[in-house]
């Protein structure tokens, strides 16, 4: 079982930074695939970034400004997020995978964080 809680969301600036972090229960979390989803009010919840086998991948969108990453020591993942647009307001959440694949669809996670709310003001 493992439990994730995410934090670092807040109000930010077009162009501006944050950095979202996920904290993880579980001693086999470094065996899991993460990811970070988002879901903008009214639309369906969207890939954002994942991890896994130390492979990180992007969805188009955040490509080279968001970057992913984790601290297996620590059970943390972290979404730092830069250039900030107001099209990047969202919940963010944080998914974990047990099987360890790390794709893009939100089917293939086992759990979820509660989610953070990101709102970037243009």
């Amino acid at each position: 079982q493992v439990q994730l809680v995410e934090s670092g969301g807040g109000l930010v600036q077009a162009g501006g930074s944050l950095t979202l972090s996920c904290a993880a229960s579980g001693r086999t979390f470094s065996r899991y695939g993460v990811g970070w989803f988002r879901q903008a009010p009214g639309k369906e919840r969207e890939f954002v970034a994942s991890w896994s086998g130390g492979t990180a991948y992007y969805a188009d969108s955040v490509k080279g400004r968001f970057t992913i990453s984790r601290d297996n020591a620590n059970n943390m993942v972290y979404l730092q997020m830069s250039s900030l647009k107001p099209e990047d307001t969202a919940v963010y959440y944080c998914a974990a995978d047990s099987v360890g694949v790390a794709s893009m669809s939100i089917y293939d996670y086992d759990y979820w964080g509660q989610g953070t709310r990101v709102t970037v003001s243009s």
